[in-house]
């Protein structure tokens, strides 16, 4: 024999259904409280989150401009020649390249490497350095480079330094 719910009627309180169990869900004043308390959290992540991602793009340069670094050096010691890191036609914005000299035609050049960069960002720097068969850098002076990426209103920078035997590495503080 199947139970039915009771069916109530009072004048107070209208027609209802007796119930055992409250209705599952949220009301739509819940919901856009809810709703509202993630926009103001967003509202105050937003800023620190743009500097997250200016430190990851100077980061991510500064590691792609280091590892093109490693690989002229690398290629100038294993082909016991001059290597030369450079920017593109259009600066190190364009992008770095890798040359060494092509043994077959005097004068000519192969292409060894070549990075395009990112945009927003800036990359201030030598015209080139050029690793000797040694692996050590041309001249007497360490080669820098100073990344800048700019996120809304954050601005990161990163350095890459060479050192005179051509090591470089990444650096957080200037050049000295």
């Amino acid at each position: 024999m199947k139970r039915s719910v009771p069916f109530r009627h009072s004048a107070k309180q209208g027609c209802e259904f007796a119930s055992r169990h409250r209705s599952e869900g949220f009301t739509i004043v819940e919901m856009l409280t809810v709703v509202a308390i993630f926009g103001i959290l967003a509202m105050i992540a937003a800023p620190s989150f743009s500097s997250l991602i200016a430190s990851q793009r100077a980061g991510a340069v500064a590691t792609d401009l280091l590892v093109g670094l490693i690989d002229s050096r690398s290629e100038a010691i294993k082909r016991n020649v001059d290597a030369t890191f450079a920017p593109k036609s259009g600066g190190w914005k364009a992008g770095w390249q890798t040359t060494v000299p092509d043994p077959n035609n005097v004068g000519q050049t192969i292409l060894i490497e070549d990075h395009p960069t990112t945009t927003g960002i800036a990359i201030a720097g030598p015209n080139g350095v050029v690793y000797q068969s040694s692996g050590r850098v041309q001249g007497n002076a360490a080669p820098c480079f100073a990344i800048t990426a700019t996120q809304g209103s954050s601005v990161v920078q990163r350095w890459v330094a060479v050192d005179l035997s051509g090591r470089p590495l990444v650096r957080t503080t200037a050049c000295t």
